[in-house]
């Protein structure tokens, strides 16, 4: 049985993967803010992905009662904007450096060694989620631009420094996606509707976390290897 660590585990693309993985036979420990159901195969972390103690709790929880770590999936991010660049708060943009960068650094800073450690190396997986925020720049959201762009840029760095280990490193930018994160962008831009979104993506809908869970579902298994040091735009065909 494969064993993932899966940070932002309580809501949206992090609760939508912790599903997928279950049913394809992991065992999973979520790490999150908020509260999640466990069961005999899903244990749950309260704590922020900021504070690299909780995560290396959530790391020694997986060893100590599975015996192995496989995957990790760093998913846990939260969105802050509405205004140009030299208007945003410093604030802000602390909060988008702590959490949706310095929260990735973290995850991967515990579960990789212990990857590594691990008795098989080959065919374990980092998966990070960035956003089509890392490849386009979005209005008024210059702070959560940056922070995703710098997701990818770690992970292709992570990935180089696991060369020839067997762990391989990937990022994943979904498009649109119904969740929460995408209601509060809304809410940045004063759109009452987030079905709105769905215009800016080939699709012309925006997509279902299950959708996304199922594309991350694929980066961390096996043969998700050729996949190392890329990133899956998972977007529906975003075009801002």
């Amino acid at each position: 049985m494969r064993v993932a660590l899966v940070t932002g585990a309580a809501g949206g693309i992090g609760s939508a993967t912790v599903r997928r993985l279950v049913e394809q036979g992991y065992a999973v420990v979520g790490v999150d803010l908020e509260e999640a159901p466990e069961t005999d195969t899903v244990a749950h972390v309260v704590g922020d992905v900021r504070d690299r103690t909780v995560l290396k709790g959530a790391v020694d929880f997986a060893l100590a009662r599975w015996g192995r770590l496989d995957v990790a999936v760093a998913a846990a991010a939260v969105i802050r904007g509405g205004q140009p660049l030299w208007e945003t708060p410093e604030s802000e943009l602390d909060e988008l450096w702590d959490v949706d960068v310095r929260g990735v650094w973290n995850t991967a800073a515990v579960a990789v060694p212990a990857m590594l450690a691990g008795p098989e190396p080959r065919g374990c997986r980092f998966v990070a989620v960035a956003s089509a925020a890392a490849t386009y720049g979005l209005f008024h959201l210059a702070g959560y631009n940056a922070a995703k762009h710098a997701v990818v840029g770690l992970v292709k760095g992570l990935a180089a420094d696991l060369v020839a280990t067997g762990v391989t490193a990937v990022a994943v930018s979904p498009g649109s996606t119904n969740t929460a994160m995408l209601d509060a962008t809304a809410d940045l831009y004063g759109i009452a509707d987030p079905v709105a979104f769905a215009d800016n993506q080939l699709l012309r809908r925006v997509l279902d976390p299950d959708e996304v869970a199922a594309t991350i579902a694929f980066c961390c298994s096996v043969d998700g290897a050729a996949l190392n040091g890329g990133v899956v735009h998972a977007d529906g065909g975003f075009r801002p």
